[in-house]
């Protein structure tokens, strides 16, 4: 049984740099790979700053027997490195997260797949079909397996192993025991679809909001606190299918006939975004996007992770 114990992350941003501080926390080492060095400095400072974000809420600790502290820890077993074939070379599993272009990810399987023997490679796309990532590592296709993060990473449980069209049954083993060595939970998605389990819950749920706001229903402030603080508070607890368990089948069978109707099924994104995006509205960079925002990106980004701790503390201590 192959044990992965050296990881190589394709991809310094802010996805790429929170799976290093969860696989070195897990006590791998970890290789973070990037072609730009500024992109690797400013990933070294990242690193340490979540670290010390986790330690203070108790979720990160240094290994016994040593005086390090937690983010020295995590540093200690990361490398940083512009040279992809020298950082994957040698590793059990190569996880990219570049920018969402498939030809840049097809090249770096492509040089991925020459500069490793029997590495899993494994890709981070949201978006993409794995089938369509492997073709950039023809031969290799049976090494080739989605692995999709949530973010931030070092936070959210879930990772959903994808297969495609070649990967092998060894190469699904492999990731899942993976994801399951570094503290997550594998969603196994049988079918590689476009979006696979999560993307297209999320935006199923996301074009139906849009449709709301746009059918003049509710505001865009009631409904991102109806979702917030009611249906995800929920799910937070019980799933979907418990959500229907508990109140009864027949029920939601009803509901649904009257419902399902009604729902919006629009093929396209609702004119909200490009209005928004047109006026200079592109999200909390901008300081507005559905919403205005009065303090920086970072503190924003900051807020729902301290958000997201809690939880996980509370969650964590029923189990």
């Amino acid at each position: 049984m192959n044990r992965t114990e050296r990881t190589a992350v394709v991809g310094a941003g802010a996805m790429g740099t929170g799976l290093a501080v969860q696989f070195a926390l897990c006590g791998l080492d970890v290789t973070l790979i990037d072609h730009r060095q500024s992109n690797l400095d400013a990933a070294r400072e990242t690193i340490a700053d979540v670290v010390e974000f986790l330690d203070e809420r108790g979720i990160a600790d240094a290994p016994t027997g040593t005086d390090d502290t937690p983010s020295d820890a995590v540093l200690d077993r990361t490398g940083f490195t512009l040279d992809l074939a020298d950082g994957v070379a040698g590793t059990d599993l190569v996880l990219e997260t570049v920018s969402e272009d498939l030809a840049i990810k097809r090249e770096v399987f492509e040089r991925a797949a020459r500069a490793t023997t029997d590495a899993v490679l494994a890709t981070n796309t949201s978006s993409l079909q794995v089938t369509d990532v492997a073709e950039g590592a023809p031969g290799h296709g049976d090494r080739v397996v989605g692995c999709h993060w949530w973010y931030p990473p070092y936070l959210l449980c879930p990772v959903e192993v994808v297969a495609g069209e070649e990967t092998s049954t060894e190469t699904l083993r492999r990731t899942q025991a993976f994801v399951e060595r570094v503290d997550r939970d594998p969603v196994v998605v049988r079918r590689d679809v476009p979006g696979f389990v999560w993307n297209r819950i999320q935006f199923a749920v996301l074009r139906e909001c849009v449709h709301i706001v746009e059918a003049g229903v509710a505001s865009v402030e009631d409904v991102n606190r109806a979702v917030r603080d009611g249906y995800a508070r929920r799910t937070a607890v019980v799933g979907p299918f418990e959500t229907v368990d508990i109140a009864g089948l027949e029920l939601f069978e009803t509901i649904a006939e009257g419902l399902y109707p009604h729902l919006c099924d629009d093929d396209e994104p609702g004119e909200l975004f490009a209005d928004h995006v047109d006026r200079g509205r592109g999200g909390v960079e901008d300081g507005a996007g559905f919403l205005e925002y009065d303090e920086p990106a970072e503190a924003v980004t900051r807020r729902r992770d301290e958000r997201l701790a809690t939880l996980r503390r509370v969650l964590d201590a029923e189990e």
